[in-house]
């Protein structure tokens, strides 16, 4: 495959910034080592040209799951744009942060009070510190990923494998101090024995946190038996939103299931893009955060909190959920019917509007490798799992459809060949993020 000038500067990044950029999930090794485009110059819709000014449909992450409204929405472009011109920073505070507290506290009747980050780990850090001193207790008992910082990545301090169906495996905690060792402990999915024991081995557990939904749906009562242990050893109960959100309703995905949290944190869509994160909790909660310092300058950027508000109106108006869902579900028959007609065996994980694709066969990361390579080449960025959004159409996704059949069958025909390997244009794939749920 011809090398492009994104394909360059990759490499040219790998030698001047520690891992090559800022965020993991956008590594090119992730998606296709050496040959991905890996930057872009512009992005609209569900569109991205890359530094040459070659178009490509995005279904892979948009934006790793923060434009739920599609690249460069007009609507909320409009409105940072006029906040920008008024001024995005000032020595006042921006009204619209009150405003947006407001909102995110009427789509969700237990809550109370807001406070805000910009990254979805910020905010996960935030809701910990302010639920340890509602506690008083130090403990973390968690489930799920929660972003990079020392509280979290301390679970390997203890077992150093403790992440590695969590996170990624063999992860390494350099730089965490030792101290924090046995101070954040797993749990399980849908095993709420594995909680317990955690608990039972650990008293002084103040926080539970963990993501309501990721891959599985929740079974016998998960969420309502976790809801019933913190409350029995006091422990704050956080969901982490951050991915989950707005996906699958107008708020937290915990709403579906009808359980309520004492806080639940929210990032990725809520700003299309933009960088804002929300911790939202109940009264006794939040009130904690006074005797803490938690303080930031750029928390208070007004940039955050206008495309916040119009995110949500836009939501809201045009019921995006309800797309997403639909967009998400031809996608998962997208890869069935292909599936069929040519022969592979594969696993659709997730929810609809967040849907993973896995291979099952001997070399399920050369089939990804290969099935990413011949999509790039018809003008699709494809990875393992696509975040659907509102920029999509039948129309497009139709078209998705007919190219993933023939490249499906390309590599039926291949594999039974086998000579799959020796069709790649370059190294196989990294694995991604491994997560409990």
């Amino acid at each position: 495959m011809e090398k492009g000038s994104g394909q360059k500067l990759w490499k040219k990044a790998k030698k001047v910034i520690p891992t090559g950029n800022q965020l993991l999930s956008k590594r090119s090794e992730r998606f296709l080592p050496e040959n991905w485009p890996s930057y872009y110059s512009r992005a609209k819709g569900c569109k991205i040209w890359d530094l040459d000014n070659k178009e490509y449909f995005d279904f892979a992450q948009m934006g790793v799951g923060s434009c739920i409204l599609g690249y460069a929405n007009e609507e909320v472009n409009g409105a940072v744009i006029e906040a920008i011109d008024k001024g995005s920073m000032a020595s006042l505070n921006s009204y619209e942060e009150v405003q947006l507290a407001e909102k995110l506290i009427s789509l969700h009747d237990w809550a109370d009070m807001v406070r805000y980050a910009r990254t979805g780990g910020e905010a996960c850090m935030v809701a910990i510190r302010i639920a340890r001193a509602a506690s008083r207790k130090d403990k973390v008992a968690f489930c799920g990923y929660h972003g990079w910082h020392d509280w979290y990545i301390s679970a390997n301090l203890g077992e150093a494998k403790n992440l590695d169906e969590q996170l990624l495996p063999g992860l390494k905690p350099n730089g965490i101090p030792r101290e924090l060792k046995n101070t954040a402990l797993p749990f399980s999915y849908n095993d709420i024995d594995s909680l317990k024991r955690v608990v039972k081995d650990n008293p002084d557990i103040g926080v539970i946190i963990m993501e309501p939904q990721r891959n599985e749906n929740p079974k016998d009562n998960f969420l309502e038996r976790v809801r019933e242990i913190a409350k029995q050893i006091g422990a704050v109960l956080i969901f982490d939103e951050v991915t989950s959100g707005f996906r699958m309703n107008n708020g937290g995905i915990h709403l579906t299931y009808g359980v309520e949290p004492d806080m639940a944190v929210f990032g990725k869509a809520l700003g299309n893009g933009f960088p804002i994160s929300a911790v939202i909790g109940k009264l006794e909660i939040m009130e904690a955060a006074q005797s803490s310092f938690i303080s930031s300058t750029m928390w208070t950027e007004r940039v955050g909190f206008v495309a916040a508000l119009k995110t949500l109106e836009i939501i809201e108006r045009d019921e995006v959920y309800e797309n997403l869902l639909k967009y998400g579900d031809q996608i998962n028959e997208v890869w069935t019917k292909a599936a069929e007609k040519s022969g592979l065996d594969i696993y659709i994980s997730g929810i609809p509007q967040l849907t993973h694709l896995s291979f099952k066969n001997d070399n399920p990361l050369v089939s990804q490798t290969f099935y990413a390579q011949e999509m790039l080449k018809r003008g699709y960025l494809v990875g393992s799992s696509i975040y659907a959004t509102n920029a999509y159409s039948e129309e497009i996704i139709n078209e998705f459809g007919k190219l993933t059949e023939e490249v499906f069958l390309n590599l039926s025909k291949h594999l039974k060949n086998n000579d799959l390997l020796q069709k790649l244009e370059g190294p196989i794939i990294e694995s991604g993020f491994k997560r409990l749920n």
